[in-house]
């Protein structure tokens, strides 16, 4: 595992071809992330055919560090009543990346991403497995909050977040 600089400006795109490579084929977590997530590769074939899902890449300077996807309606449903607001699915930051602060300057920047592309949406929600304690913080650290909404994911129960935008 090689160790990347954290000098670049992070930024966030929608996916591209031209990120393939390094998205779905170089892209590494380590057992226990990918316990809790979805890689990349599998997170896009699940989600490439739904009109209101949308993956991003979060770049460090021009390289993917991480990714997650954006989904609308009909993903926030099954958690939350808002209808303005956005779900983050299957957030992580790449292995070699972490540590770094990518998921907090990530999170800085979301909002404003969110206005430009979707200026409808108020507030992006999440969940987040209850056991997966590092992830919480992250995403505390990051400004979301948790507003006590529990449900039931793949792997127990999980904490709805929230992000007002």
């Amino acid at each position: 595992m090689s160790t990347r600089s954290s000098n670049a400006i992070v930024t966030l795109d929608f996916y591209q071809q031209k990120f393939k490579k390094q998205v779905e084929e170089d892209y590494y977590l380590t057992e226990d992330q990918a316990f809790f997530t979805s890689l990349p590769k599998d997170a896009i074939k699940s989600y490439d055919t739904a009109e209101d899902r949308y993956p991003i890449v979060i770049l460090n300077g021009t390289q993917p560090a991480g990714f997650f996807i954006l989904h609308g309606w009909e993903g926030v449903k099954s958690f939350y009543s808002n209808k303005r607001a956005i779900l983050i699915r299957a957030f992580s930051i790449q292995a070699d990346y972490q540590g770094q602060g990518i998921a907090h300057e990530c999170f800085r920047r979301l909002p404003s991403f969110i206005k430009k592309h979707f200026p409808d949406k108020n507030e992006i929600v999440l969940a987040v497995n209850h056991k997966n304690t590092i992830a919480q913080h992250v995403y505390k650290k990051g400004g979301f909050t948790d507003k006590g909404i529990r449900a039931m994911g793949k792997r127990g129960r999980s904490y709805i977040m929230h992000l007002s935008i």
